[in-house]
């Protein structure tokens, strides 16, 4: 199929991008385009039919990426792939999580800040942002506002932007020390979306957990985000931070988990025992991991 029909603005300031989707609200709405990784299909299947598309991609505000007071910020228009290549180290998680994210040519199209506006409750980027506790920066007619990623997304493909709003920027919280973190996901194919994922941050002081938070994604309508403290500071006080022996004791506490967060219905990839059961497994792999990693940080 081919989209319907649309018109084009290409604006050069934030203002004027938020004035042209105030005028298109007014004349049956439009879009933001960034990398178009997420909205072109959407288009070409007439999944949505916009009247207009706004294209941020030459605001420079937009393109800029910083490292300043204890965050990594991410402008709208700021590819995934730069992100991968040139700052991923800065947030360990986000290093873990972008090469699962469909294939490289991909990535090089598709923008951080896009993924989290299309909020699909498979994709890895919402989850790692819920982990970390990011902010979203959004600007609108009526100003701008931060809206927390856990309150970000309210449903699939749902989030609290109005129709006029872009969301301008995410802010990243860069690792303490004794910061820890894995990522895991089991799709069909490399590339394809996630059947179930977790993305999971630990910190950890003297080989005592001080924090453990689990996100799981692509078994709800959003990601979901638990904190595991108690459990993973009892189970590490049972058996010790060896990771086989850590993840085998972690499991009880990641099945209960499991039974909580996976609450989308069976289709053809898989049932939801399932997903119940890749929850599980990867959840207390991940934490294992994680808190040793939070371990190996803690003494640099």
């Amino acid at each position: 199929m081919k989209p319907a029909p649309f018109g084009y603005v290409r604006p050069a300031e934030v203002g004027d991008a938020v004035a042209e989707l105030v005028r298109a609200d007014q004349e049956g709405g439009g879009k933001v385009l960034a990398g178009g990784q997420s909205l072109m299909p959407v288009l070409a299947m007439r999944l949505g039919r916009p009247a207009t598309l706004v294209d941020i991609t030459r605001i420079a505000e937009l393109q800029q990426v910083q490292v300043a007071d204890g965050e990594l910020r991410i402008g709208a228009a700021v590819r995934q792939r730069r992100i991968e290549r040139d700052f991923g180290g800065v947030v360990p998680l986000l290093s873990r999580a972008l090469p699962w994210i469909g294939h490289r040519e991909i990535r090089s199209r598709g923008t951080v800040c896009g993924s989290l506006a299309h909020a699909d409750p498979s994709s890895e980027l919402p989850a790692v942002a819920t982990c970390l506790g990011a902010t979203l920066d959004v600007i609108g007619p009526y100003g701008k506002r931060s809206v927390p990623a856990a309150e970000f997304f309210t449903a699939a493909m749902t989030t609290v932007l109005a129709p006029v709003e872009l969301v301008a920027s995410v802010r990243v919280p860069l690792p303490s020390s004794g910061s820890g973190f894995g990522f895991a996901e089991v799709a069909r194919r490399h590339g394809d979306f996630a059947l179930a994922g977790v993305a999971v941050s630990v910190t950890s002081r003297e080989g005592v957990p001080r924090s453990a938070v689990v996100t799981a994604f692509g078994v709800s309508d959003k990601p979901q985000r638990r904190d595991l403290t108690r459990q993973v500071v009892a189970a590490v006080n049972a058996v010790g931070p060896a990771p086989e022996a850590l993840t085998s004791q972690l499991v009880a506490a990641t099945e209960e988990l499991a039974d909580e967060v996976v609450t989308t219905e069976g289709d053809s990839s898989g049932s939801p025992a399932y997903r119940r059961r890749l929850i599980s497994a990867l959840g207390a792999r991940e934490l294992a991991r994680a808190f040793n990693s939070s371990m190996e940080r803690s003494t640099r």
